[in-house]
């Protein structure tokens, strides 16, 4: 404790000693405000305040020039700049402020020096705002075009206006004009694909009524396959007018004993049948389900979208619950996952696990091939029957709410989730 006030104190003497000498240094050198009264020599630059300059402005190193009989030129630079014109041989400051030790002069200087300010380009407020005086009779203000000129003119309480509004008064037009960057060339579409989203036939059907000449596109009959033609064409079969037709989504829950297709002289029931007269448009069912197959069946008539879901890219999710004679070994379901080899090739399930609530002889499995009869097959590798093969879910969609031989459309959310696949 001791030592350390000693410390202090010898620390403080030395500092006391160190500021004495600096002021006795300061006292005889005269300080900054005595060089400041010397008379300046020859060639030198005087500092002197002039009268009306602040003290603050002296500070910023505000300087003149000593006069002729000093040694020097006439004149002050006070860090103003030439108004005069550009001399020879000086293309950016002029010829006063060239000397040495002086500052560039801008351009700007001199235009504002010499009263010339740049024009600059009004605001739409400013335009606006003449246009309002012009039209009351009055004179618009002088300095209306020079900066700051736009705030004078802003019209007291009244809401402040859009850009379109602004525009449309002062008499410009708004609309967009198409750039040749913008305008994206229209989708051509093949006349079958035309033909067949109307609803009167197939593709297949569309051409052979193609090549027999009964299909006008503008007037014309057009007899070649794969005529690409634009949606706003005027397309007429056997000299009736046909338009494109909705998209029409629909979600089956289909029965046991009915075929999946659109027409089959054999069969006794179709998935038609079951949506006989549920819309106007010609549906069609998205994928196969077997004759003892039941569960969830898109109908659609949007080909862009029943070839996604069926893709095998796509990869497009399927669940059934599978109920076989006798209980699935956990060793099976082991293999089903890891694969196994059939006669077209190797495949395994997404997901395979027992149905909660009932009996080992019912699994679920999840699957995203489509090959053909692809559930039925994996168990019959393994040595199972299976007694019924039940759809639940596609693409996310699930038979809730539809009893079994019923449908329903399908949700714009729906469509949307779909197309997002």
């Amino acid at each position: 404790m001791v030592k350390g006030r000693c410390f202090f104190a010898t620390f403080a003497a030395y500092f006391i000693q160190y500021m004495y000498n600096s002021n006795q240094k300061r006292g005889n050198s005269g300080g900054r405000s005595q060089q400041r009264q010397r008379p300046a020599s020859g060639g030198e630059r005087s500092f002197d305040r002039k009268p009306g300059r602040s003290a603050g402005e002296s500070r910023m190193g505000g300087f003149r020039r000593p006069s002729e009989s000093e040694g020097g030129r006439e004149g002050s630079v006070r860090g103003r700049f030439s108004s005069g014109p550009k001399s020879s041989g000086r293309t950016r400051w002029s010829e006063r402020a060239a000397g040495p030790g002086t500052r560039p002069v801008p351009e700007q200087g001199r235009q504002e020096q010499s009263g010339q300010v740049r024009s600059r380009r009004r605001t739409l407020g400013e335009l606006r705002a003449q246009a309002y005086l012009r039209s009351q009779g009055e004179k618009p203000a002088s300095g209306s075009s020079s900066r700051g000129g736009g705030k004078k003119l802003v019209l007291k309480g009244e809401k402040r206006p859009s850009r379109g509004q602004l525009l449309r008064e002062l008499g410009h037009s708004t609309e967009r004009q198409p750039s040749r960057h913008s305008v994206e060339k229209e989708e051509l579409i093949r006349l079958n694909r035309f033909i067949a989203n109307s609803g009167i036939c197939s593709r297949r059907e569309a051409d052979t009524y193609i090549t027999a000449g009964v299909v006008k596109v503008n007037g014309q009959i057009v007899t070649e396959l794969g005529t690409k033609i634009s949606p706003t064409d005027e397309v007429r079969f056997d000299d009736r007018l046909i338009t494109p037709e909705r998209k029409v989504y629909l979600l089956l829950n289909k029965p046991k004993d009915v075929v999946t297709t659109t027409d089959d002289p054999h069969a006794e029931h179709t998935v038609m049948d079951l949506v006989k007269g549920a819309c106007e448009e010609r549906i069609y069912p998205v994928g196969r389900l077997d004759r003892n197959t039941t569960g969830l069946l898109l109908l659609t008539n949007d080909g862009d979208l029943s070839k996604r879901l069926t893709h095998p890219s796509h990869k497009v999710e399927k669940v059934y619950q599978v109920t076989l004679d006798r209980s699935v070994s956990v060793n099976d379901i082991q293999t089903i996952a890891s694969g196994i080899e059939l006669d077209d090739g190797f495949i395994a399930a997404d997901a395979l696990t027992y149905v909660e609530g009932q009996d080992k002889d019912t699994v679920g499995i999840e699957i995203h091939s489509g090959r053909h009869r692809i559930v039925r097959r994996i168990f019959e590798h393994l040595g199972y029957r299976v007694k019924a093969l039940d759809r639940v879910s596609f693409a996310g969609l699930t038979k809730k709410n539809i009893p079994r031989g019923k449908w329903r459309f399908l949700t714009p959310r729906e469509v949307s989730y779909l197309k997002m696949k």
